[in-house]
């Protein structure tokens, strides 16, 4: 299976027993942005036969820092929940404008799951007059067990003494200080040497992946030599992993730093730079 599959695919592929669909739809915590209820949403219509991922809660609970990477026990327990298992054919999709299924495929490479997304999401499985559920679909809880990271996480200390690329996944109004930062606690600016990529140029109109010979155009044109080691950051670590997916689907493996601007740009200790890269 593929890390991006077409709605054609899934449609046919529905029936599988080993399939698992999973609505992985996040809440912003961004100050200012559409408020979403993805449960809610979820019940009013999915794809059918789809699970409720709840990516809200596949973060750790005791970090002050938004959405970050949940503890080991927190994501089997919850896998075991949804009856995951070790031969389950995962294909995570959204109806969130920052792509949030990237984020959950990140979390669940970090503890060995592999899965794939739905080009266009939800959104494009309407449009095309698909079928959809309501209501809440039971799942048949079991066990789980994680495996090996498949994905790279960075932290603050690693990123203060970095050597390697940086690619920031926000505007460019706010990667160059222009628009402040919405956290009231955050300085403006970016991360000193890093390179802007805003993740909405590497979709079509209608959500979905574009070519991935522009994809690639789009990292070479800010800079970025995808050949050497890189580290992808946004504003709390939801978009920098859509960065990190393209990555992926380019054959590279880019590491997430977690913390991102919510966590630098609050630091005092750390520096900020304003301006273009």
């Amino acid at each position: 299976m593929d890390g991006l599959v077409t709605t054609e695919w899934l449609a046919a592929a529905l029936d599988a027993d080993d399939l698992l669909v999973l609505d992985a739809t996040y809440t912003s915590t961004l100050p200012g942005a559409a408020k979403q209820d993805p449960r809610a949403e979820f019940i009013e219509g999915h794809l059918p036969g789809a699970w409720f991922l709840d990516l809200d809660t596949l973060v750790d609970a005791d970090d002050p820092l938004p959405s970050m990477l949940p503890p080991r026990a927190a994501f089997e327990a919850r896998m075991a929940e949804l009856g995951v298992r070790a031969d389950s054919r995962i294909i995570l999709y959204d109806n969130s404008p920052h792509h949030t299924s990237c984020r959950a495929w990140w979390v669940l490479r970090m503890y060995g799951v592999e899965a794939a997304l739905l080009d266009g999401g939800i959104a494009k499985w309407k449009t095309e007059g698909r079928p959809v559920e309501t209501g809440v679909i039971d799942s048949t809880p079991g066990d789980f067990t994680s495996g090996s990271a498949k994905a790279q996480v960075r932290t603050l200390a690693e990123m203060k003494d970095s050597s390697e690329q940086i690619v920031d996944a926000r505007s460019f109004a706010r990667f160059t200080g222009e628009e402040p930062d919405p956290r009231p606690d955050c300085g403006s600016g970016h991360i000193p040497g890093s390179k802007s990529l805003t993740y909405g140029k590497l979709f079509n109109p209608d959500r979905t992946w574009k070519p991935l010979v522009e994809i690639r155009a789009a990292f070479e044109a800010a800079g970025i030599d995808l050949a050497k080691p890189l580290v992808a950051t946004c504003g709390s670590g939801i978009t920098a992993a859509v960065l990190v997916f393209a990555a992926h689907l380019l054959g590279h493996e880019v590491a997430l730093y977690d913390g991102s601007w919510s966590e630098w740009g609050a630091d005092p200790s750390t520096p900020k730079a304003i301006g273009p890269a």
